[in-house]
């Protein structure tokens, strides 16, 4: 039997995953960790495969499946893409059983709860887990994406990551810690569940991205005001004919007026007026200006994630933040002390390897499953802006997404163009309304020409 990768079953995939991670001499424990599977998992099919490789069970006798492909497509359906209440609960197997005990015509049949989950696991589908996801909208997000990446690989001189981690919590436990080793058998550190809470501070910081080095510093508050003092003192490290080069995201007070005039004064140059930079795009247009001394590079809205900054705040977070402080001095001198270990003896500079592949094609699949299923749920503010970074990427990034995907967003746009234009009607914002319906036109403008230019079935 021959069959692609992407055809093979779900356990299957993962049996074929630890015999090349095996052949390539990569030890069992981290083969279970990486694959998420038990120890001796990875034992049975190693030994199974000494002699004579394969990744099929043996066969055996049996019951016949009782569910054809159809029942087993149709309770899939049911059990991850409905809700017990309409719009709200999600299923158990025992509260499906129920159900389909009584309403057995939803699905043409009645699994046992046994048989559900069965059928999820073929399917490798786990639909009792939750994450989080965060969905691009930036219509400039992959220029600014690559932007950042350009200058992680090739960083200037002077490269600075910068950003706040506001409302830290001062937390004093009422029992001292529980150490490893301890009389009672303890295996790891126990806190104590109950605490005190001592107030909250705010920790601004910079990581040198071409060293490693790592500046931070603790305030009442992380204002405007604020954030210029310690912009002010960071730059005021460097000789004054160094070019500066700065990495922080959208918050307000990155792009106010008042911190142009301070760039402008750093800079010595001259800064536009209050009424060349009305907005904040003008602002952030001007602030990444190279022809400065100081330029600032600003992430994607929804991109935080692409500055290095973010490290600092999980290393402090795993070595510090997780103890015992009872006034914010203890803290202070806390994360002092481990960021002055870590710029002595660890501090390096990271490498930054991401690149950015793939990502074209998970934003145009995630917009598209988000518009087949929620299309009348959506906000006019992600649909106009979701719009716009259709139109850019059709113009600038057409190449990164494969056709069939495109296709499929297409099709799906076309069937929901009444749904999404009902919504714009309904909104009560004219300023917002207006904004939208004009980028849903050029969307749909796009993919009419697109459609007849290249054939795409709409």
């Amino acid at each position: 039997m021959q069959l692609s990768l992407d055809e093979l079953p779900a356990r299957e995939q993962q049996r074929l995953a630890i015999a090349v991670l095996s052949h390539s001499g990569i030890e069992r424990r981290q083969i279970a960790g990486y694959l998420d599977v038990h120890e001796d998992t990875v034992k049975r099919w190693q030994d199974k495969n000494k002699n004579d490789f394969t990744i099929w069970d043996l066969s055996h006798s049996g019951r016949k499946r009782i569910y054809g492909a159809d029942i087993e497509d149709r309770f899939i359906a049911f059990y991850c893409q409905t809700k017990p209440f309409g719009d709200t609960g999600r299923w158990s197997f025992r509260w499906a059983e129920s159900h389909l005990g009584k309403n057995g015509k939803v699905v043409g049949a009645c699994p046992s709860r046994s048989t559900m989950q069965r059928i999820l696991n073929r399917h490798g589908l786990k639909p009792h887990k939750n994450r989080y996801f965060l969905q691009i909208t930036d219509p400039d997000f992959f220029p600014k994406m690559e932007r950042l990446i350009e200058l992680y690989q090739n960083p200037p001189k002077y490269l600075f990551c910068f950003d706040e981690c506001p409302g830290i919590q001062i937390l004093k436990r009422l029992t001292p810690d529980m150490f490893p080793g301890d009389e009672g058998g303890m295996l790891r550190w126990i806190n104590e569940f109950e605490y005190i809470r001592n107030g909250t501070t705010d920790l601004f910081a910079f990581l040198d991205v071409n060293t490693g080095g790592i500046q931070a510093e603790f305030r009442k508050d992380h204002k405007k005001g604020t954030f210029i003092e310690e912009f002010r003192r960071h730059v005021a490290q460097y000789q004054s004919g160094a070019n500066l080069n700065y990495i922080m995201d959208n918050l307000a007070s990155h792009c106010s007026y008042d911190f142009c005039q301070v760039v402008a004064e750093l800079s010595t140059v001259i800064c536009p007026s209050e009424v060349e930079l009305k907005s904040p795009d003008q602002r952030r247009q001007w602030l990444q200006d190279d022809n400065k001394r100081i330029s600032i590079n600003f992430t994607p809205f929804h991109g935080s994630w692409l500055n290095m900054a973010e490290i600092v705040f999980r290393l402090i977070g795993e070595k510090v933040l997780k103890d015992s402080y009872g006034t914010p001095d203890e803290l202070h001198k806390a994360v002092g002390k481990y960021i002055k270990e870590w710029n002595e003896s660890w501090a390096h500079p990271f490498t930054w390897k991401y690149n950015g592949k793939g990502l074209h094609e998970k934003v145009v699949l995630c917009f598209t499953s988000i518009l087949s299923h929620s299309a009348g749920k959506i906000t006019l503010q992600y649909l106009g802006k979701s719009s716009q970074l259709m139109v850019n990427m059709i113009e600038n990034n057409w190449q990164e997404v494969p056709l069939k995907t495109w296709s499929k967003l297409f099709r799906v746009i076309n069937e929901q163009e009444d749904v999404l234009r009902r919504a714009i009607k309904a909104s009560s914002q004219p300023i917002v309304k207006e904004k939208t319906e004009d980028a849903l036109n050029q969307f749909l403008h796009k993919v009419k020409a697109i459609n007849q230019r290249a054939g795409i079935a709409a």
